[in-house]
């Protein structure tokens, strides 16, 4: 994938895509007559085996019984990535598979970052939601500090590399090497870096080798090919075994795995997988999933490890996205600057009746998680950012949820005596809020919590805090609006293609990565017939 802009041409009335795909037709096609309909083999060859755990759409919460939503960040952008390859491979991606909030986080914003020596800042603002003028959405953003490449620690990494045949296609084990190619030319003299394969077992094809040494790492990534069973555990195990003896201390130590996902050897149950990367995630060595492939791809063991494993999770579906990752954000994909990264908003209310935070399925915590340091989190690396939806339904207004007059006025408060001058001023000052933000995160070696706040302000939300917001708030809200219909959400039932695509094309500005998001949005509505 190598354009920036403009629109496919229109698929001729007689192969409009997957509108002719087996589940639109009802029944079972036969096998053998597959290859005999165009579309219909490209759906089963592209996608068929692909492998995703199910989303279960979160309903409205009632701000009087649910006061507080609670979640872990996420920086993953993979589901991004594998909707690229369905809808440019001419494939509608199974809903499963769209995974809204790393949609959103694949885009860069320019939120400014802190500057008083925080871990982050904070950016809350609020718009009428486009598919119900009722509500309102609100956009709360997190943005980590930046590192220059220049003031990066020394890294100790560990290439972890599936060498299976089932990585034999030119999307799998070629692109790999090309993507650890890429950041193998940039690694310095302090920086190390080991190479473990697996197949049918596991091996070390480079020692911890010094960074200056780069003829000798790119003769080893080179030489690797494709053959055999797939016995991942054991390269697990492997991989974090040299990463541990060879840690720095305040350094970068990560291991980077690249693999299909298709572990069917040795250790291969999802649940033995992360019980192993949670004891591994104990040592602070941070871990990179990078998914390659289509068709027998396991995004549902990919996710899993990579959440309970410090991790971070990728698919690289071509050279742009490896420079994206090796290159342009080389310094977020190593250097973690915060883990177990915890978001908890407090509403307040006599403004919001309702809510619903839109994605983040899979991140949801209970309330009493938050403070609780023993309990997981999302990592966060040197300038990443997070961004989260909410769509509120304000007091006074209809919506989802019971009536706004009985979260409002239907319980009668107990009998209080008279307030003080002070205690009164003070209620109309939480009067104007709207709600409070609560972030806790750990520095990356650390074992114990700190906790900032933000709240958001009735008188603030008129006003751009920073150059450019209105174009950021209008392109998170799009992509959003793009998820919500290729999940076919009933939440959203007034959601339009033809208003999100005129709103991502208002606010696409000169970022090739939006306007390459462009292309497919327009493609995917001609796929659904809209």
């Amino acid at each position: 994938m190598g354009f920036s802009g403009g629109t496919l041409p229109a698929k001729p009335s007689g192969a409009r895509g997957l509108q002719t795909r087996e589940s639109d037709l009802g029944y079972q096609f036969p096998d053998e007559l597959k290859a005999n309909v165009p579309s219909l083999r490209r759906a089963a060859e592209n996608a068929g085996g692909d492998r995703f755990d199910p989303i279960v759409e979160t309903p409205f919460a009632e701000v009087t019984q649910s006061p507080q939503s609670t979640f872990s960040i996420d920086v993953d952008t993979a589901s991004y990535s594998k909707l690229r390859q369905y809808v440019m491979k001419n494939v509608v991606p199974n809903p499963t598979a769209v995974r809204i909030e790393e949609m959103i986080n694949y885009f860069d914003y320019n939120y400014p970052g802190p500057t008083d020596g925080s871990p982050f800042a904070a950016h809350m603002k609020m718009a009428i939601c486009p598919w119900n003028t009722e509500h309102r959405l609100v956009r709360v953003a997190i943005q980590a500090k930046k590192v220059d490449a220049e003031q990066r620690p020394a890294s100790n990494l560990v290439f972890l590399i599936d060498v299976s045949g089932s990585m034999a296609q030119e999307n799998k084990l070629p692109l790999v090497k090309r993507t650890l190619a890429l950041l193998a030319s940039q690694l310095r003299e302090q920086d190390r870096v080991a190479i473990v394969v697996y197949a049918g077992a596991a091996g070390c094809v480079l020692p911890s080798t010094s960074g200056a040494s780069k003829d000798r790492i790119m003769a080893s990534i080179e030489e690797l090919q494709s053959g055999g069973s797939t016995n991942g555990g054991q390269g697990i195990e492997l991989a974090y075994r040299i990463a541990k003896e060879n840690y720095v201390d305040g350094g970068v130590n990560r291991v980077i795995l690249c693999t299909d996902g298709d572990f069917n050897v040795g250790v291969t149950g999802t649940d033995q997988l992360v019980s192993m990367m949670q004891e591994n995630a104990k040592s602070n060595v941070f871990l990179t999933c990078l998914g390659y492939g289509i068709g027998n791809y396991n995004d549902s063991m990919m996710e899993q490890i990579s959440n309970k494993g410090n991790g971070t999770y990728g698919m690289v579906d071509s050279e742009m996205e490896a420079r994206k990752i090796m290159v342009e954000q080389l310094s977020g994909t190593l250097m973690t600057v915060a883990k177990d990264v915890k978001i908890q908003i407090e509403f307040n209310p006599q403004k919001v009746a309702s809510y619903r935070l839109i994605g983040y399925e899979n991140r949801r915590l209970a309330t009493q998680d938050f403070d609780n340091d023993k309990k997981d989190a999302g990592e966060i690396g040197a300038g990443h950012r997070v961004t989260a939806l909410y769509e509120i339904v304000p007091v006074g207004k209809d919506g989802a949820g019971s009536p706004a007059s009985e979260l409002r006025y239907g319980k009668k408060q107990p009998e209080a005596p008279p307030k003080t001058i002070d205690e009164t001023e003070q209620a109309g000052e939480l009067a104007n809020e709207w709600m409070l933000l609560k972030i806790r995160s750990k520095q990356p070696e650390a074992t114990e919590s700190t906790k900032q706040e933000f709240v958001l302000k009735e008188g603030e939300l008129a006003e751009e805090t920073y150059s450019g917001e209105r174009t950021d708030m209008d392109w998170a809200v799009s992509v959003a609006e793009f998820g919500l219909l290729l999940r076919h959400s009933k939440l959203a039932p007034g959601i339009d293609w033809d208003r999100m695509i005129s709103r991502a094309q208002e606010s696409v500005g000169d970022d090739s990565y939006r306007r390459e998001c462009l292309v497919i949005m327009q493609q995917a509505k001609r796929m659904f017939g809209k």
